[in-house]
């Protein structure tokens, strides 16, 4: 079978997402912002599972591009606890490097859709 890189990195994403929520609610004591950063973080690959299993191809940009808004919307939510202490500097730009990749993969799979 095939290696569909997009699903791999928002799934292994998606564990880490988990992991700083973790950290976040047992280590910070915040609670409402990382319930939004998990909310989104992990809506990003599970989109992508519903965009592979579309009915059409349609269907699939539709969740495609839910898909690269929830990474827009992560990106927000790990600056903003970058910026307000909640994750220091490393913690943060790992994730944030990881979503900007996410983010250029799905952008391109738009943009040759659009193209053809």
């Amino acid at each position: 079978m095939k290696k569909n890189v997009v699903q791999e990195k928002t799934y292994k994403f998606a564990v880490n997402i988990v992991r700083a929520c973790q950290y976040l609610q047992g280590e910070k004591k915040e609670f409402v912002l990382s319930k939004q950063l998990l909310r989104s973080g992990t809506s990003i690959g599970a989109n992508i599972e519903e965009a592979i299993g579309g009915q059409s191809r349609k269907d699939f940009f539709a969740k495609l591009t839910i898909s690269y808004k929830e990474a827009r919307e992560t990106k927000y939510w790990i600056r903003l606890l970058r910026d307000t202490k909640y994750l220091n500097d490393k913690q943060s730009q790992y994730l944030l490097d990881d979503i900007e990749e996410i983010l250029k993969i799905i952008g391109s799979i738009q943009k040759t859709m659009k193209n053809n």
